[in-house]
């Protein structure tokens, strides 16, 4: 889509800001509101008229730039505290300590809320001037925040960074009139409307390609390839109907645990639900978060096979997790070994099912998730033996499936990034002057 330009630009005499519209007015940041105050966190909630809404950065919906209401935390906090935090529609809030290696501190979203509320104190709250439009004000910091403009305000300790808020909000802001402003947010609002639901259809496109390829999965590791073979009642519950060939096994007599000490020299491994047990380095380029290591009590830790299994407190949720090299982990998890020569990719989709999943947890009776399953719980879900040649040929089946699945949720990953891409590019064009919407 082609948009119009401005009559006339002039220099910003700032370097990613480039030209501006010649009639748009340059101030710093803190010259666009009302101060920018700390918030507090208070103490455990008391059920009685002290408890308030204190909003997180875990809130920020950081896509659709304002709050996300689905986990609100009360906490217990002195009116006589309170002062100029509380919060009033039209407010931005600004992460100010957070973020990783690869993830930037300082996402600024609106608050347009009618409950009362304050924030935590790893966020703050601007007040926009009455001659400054919140949803204007709250694109052109996602514009920074796109431009990567927060780093030159971090001060970072271990892990975490800061923003220096007095530094950032020293940055240059380009103001266009109360009019102007309106009118470029009625268009955003509209565009960004627009585009998150053609994010939200995509994303439910990944969920239903995401459901069938566990149907596919499920089938053919539960019931063979073979539709026409004689069936028999398993007698466990999760386990249902299956070939008549197979059989059914204590899990005990098919896996045990792997007791072996950490040598010295043993990579650091990282248990993961969505890459399996992976070197730490690995799982850090992965995903841009740090991982502390750890160079004491080594001896302590368990050491870890090729293509073993390793039952893990987030297993509870997700199912084993296979090992894809050789070190050591944490001596809080279980490392399973095979008993019997087994296709660890056969067993590999097996324990990732959510019927299997479910009769991990049924063992159990934790109040919450999260808890950590041991050898007992896995010994109390039967398995089943297939023979190895069948295991090999189900593997054969389901990757030759999984292709075409992966090659459509590549296609959607790719067009849905594409989307936000434009979004961003849309955000910039229009707070900055580079396009002309009214």
């Amino acid at each position: 889509m082609m948009f119009e330009k401005y009559d006339a630009y002039k220099d910003s005499g700032v370097e990613w800001l480039g030209e501006i519209p010649s009639d748009w007015e340059m101030i710093s940041l803190k010259r666009s509101i009302d101060g920018c105050f700390n918030g507090l966190w208070g103490s455990d909630p008391k059920a009685n008229h002290d408890d308030i809404v204190v909003l997180r950065v875990a809130d920020f919906n950081r896509n659709k730039l304002v709050i996300d209401n689905s986990k609100l935390t009360f906490r217990n906090i002195k009116k006589s505290e309170i002062g100029n935090r509380l919060l009033k529609k039209g407010d931005l809030l600004i992460e100010k300590s957070g973020g990783g290696d690869k993830t930037l501190v300082g996402c600024v979203v609106l608050f347009n809320e009618d409950y009362k509320a304050l924030t935590s104190n790893f966020v703050a709250k601007m007040t926009p001037k009455i001659n400054v439009n919140s949803y204007f004000l709250n694109y052109f910091f996602a514009t920074l925040y796109a431009n990567n403009i927060n780093y030159q305000s971090i001060k970072q300790t271990t892990g975490i960074q800061n923003l220096d808020t007095n530094s950032y909000l020293n940055e240059k802001l380009v103001l266009p009139s109360l009019y102007e402003q309106e009118a470029i947010v009625n268009f955003l609002n509209q565009k960004a409307s627009e585009i998150d639901q053609a994010i939200a259809i995509k994303e439910q496109q990944i969920a239903l390609l995401n459901e069938r390829k566990q149907i596919v999965i499920q089938k053919a590791v539960t019931q063979g390839l073979d539709p026409n073979v004689p069936m028999k009642d398993s007698g466990v519950e999760w386990i249902g109907q299956i070939p008549e060939h197979w059989e059914v096994i204590r899990s005990k007599f098919l896996f045990t645990q792997r007791k072996e000490n950490s040598k010295k020299d043993d990579v650091q491994l990282s248990a993961t639900q969505a890459y399996g047990v992976i070197p730490q380095e690995e799982y850090e380029k992965r995903t841009g978060k740090s991982v502390v290591k750890i160079s004491l009590h080594l001896d302590k830790r368990k050491r870890v096979h090729l293509n073993d299994f390793v039952i893990s407190m987030r297993s509870f949720q997700g199912g084993l997790e296979r090992a894809w090299a050789e070190g050591c982990i944490r001596s809080s998890y279980v490392v399973l070994k095979p008993l019997k020569p087994i296709d660890p990719d056969y067993y590999g989709y097996l324990f990732k099912t959510p019927m299997y999943i479910k009769a991990l947890q049924n063992t159990s009776n934790f109040i919450r998730d999260g808890q950590d399953l041991n050898f007992g719980n896995f010994s109390q879900v039967d398995l089943f033996i297939v023979p190895l040649s069948e295991q090999k040929q189900i593997v054969e089946y389901i990757k030759s499936q999984l292709g075409d699945f992966e090659k459509h949720l590549e296609l959607l990953n790719q067009q849905i990034e594409k989307l936000k891409e434009y979004k961003t590019t849309l955000i910039n064009d229009a707070v900055t002057g580079k396009i002309k919407v009214a």
